[in-house]
């Protein structure tokens, strides 16, 4: 075990603010294989990833997320779901129908696509660099699409910035383990003790004193609005979806256009 690399992953923290400094060709290389190297669902490598280096389509991207610092310093990739290239490889082996659309393929696409999101954050926290994944860019998963000329059976799952880190966040603590880990069977009977209060408290302090953005907070809060706030067009993702070409067996009204 390398215990260099444990205590990496125990530490991470999320960057938003990097250096103007680019990273070097070797370096995005080395990420672009990490990416390549991740484990895949079935052998299929149900993923590819466009590494945006346009700044106009940058600023684009940044006002879908609704986060100016995505049109800031970093390098900028967009990790994709894509079964597009094996419905190629299929119907040029003669089988134009097919199952790359269901659920089961698209599940092993999203899965394909997170595992390499983060293996490349392992490897660039490793170099010493700093990342952020952009689960903002789904805004408007439907411009973005436009933006990116994605064909049908590819869906952007994430973003992510990698650079040189200009700032060292606090680091945000986790839930307590007996809310998260169980054995055998699924048992949150700890959440209706203390754990969660103390748990609350940890957060608030943490937000109180944190290096920058300092506000009243507590985790029960956060969930509570996350579950009654939705942006706009985040309730369109299953007819995007759709339009992408994907669960076929699923009916839905057509996407406005």
């Amino acid at each position: 075990m390398n215990e260099q690399e444990i205590a990496t992953q125990l530490n991470h923290r999320t960057v938003r603010r990097f250096s103007a400094k680019k990273l070097s060709p070797n370096t995005i290389d080395t990420l672009i294989s990490v990416a390549q190297h991740t484990s895949t669902s079935h052998y299929l490598q149900s993923m590819s990833l466009i590494h945006i280096t346009d700044q106009k389509t940058r600023k684009e991207i940044s006002q879908i997320s609704n986060q100016s610092y995505v049109n800031g310093n970093g390098e900028l990739f967009i990790f994709l779901v894509d079964l597009y290239r094996a419905n190629q490889i299929a119907v040029k082996n003669g089988h134009p129908k097919n199952y790359l659309g269901s659920m089961d393929k698209f599940l092993q696409g999203c899965a394909d696509a997170t595992l390499a999101v983060q293996n490349v954050v392992n490897a660039a926290e490793s170099m010493n660099l700093g990342a952020v994944i952009l689960g903002s860019i789904q805004n408007d998963a439907g411009q973005l699409i436009k933006l990116l000329k994605l064909p049908k059976l590819t869906f952007p799952i994430l973003g992510l910035i990698v650079g040189i880190p200009s700032e060292k966040p606090t680091f945000k603590p986790r839930l307590p383990r007996n809310l998260m880990y169980f054995q055998n069977s699924y048992n949150l009977s700890d959440l209706k003790t203390s754990s969660l209060q103390d748990y609350d408290k940890v957060i608030h302090k943490y937000y109180e004193t944190r290096n920058s953005n300092r506000r009243q907070e507590t985790f029960s809060h956060l969930i509570s609005k996350s579950a009654i706030e939705m942006p706009a067009k985040r309730k369109e993702l299953f007819k995007v979806l759709k339009h992408q070409g994907f669960f076929p067996e699923a009916a839905v009204e057509p996407l406005n256009q």
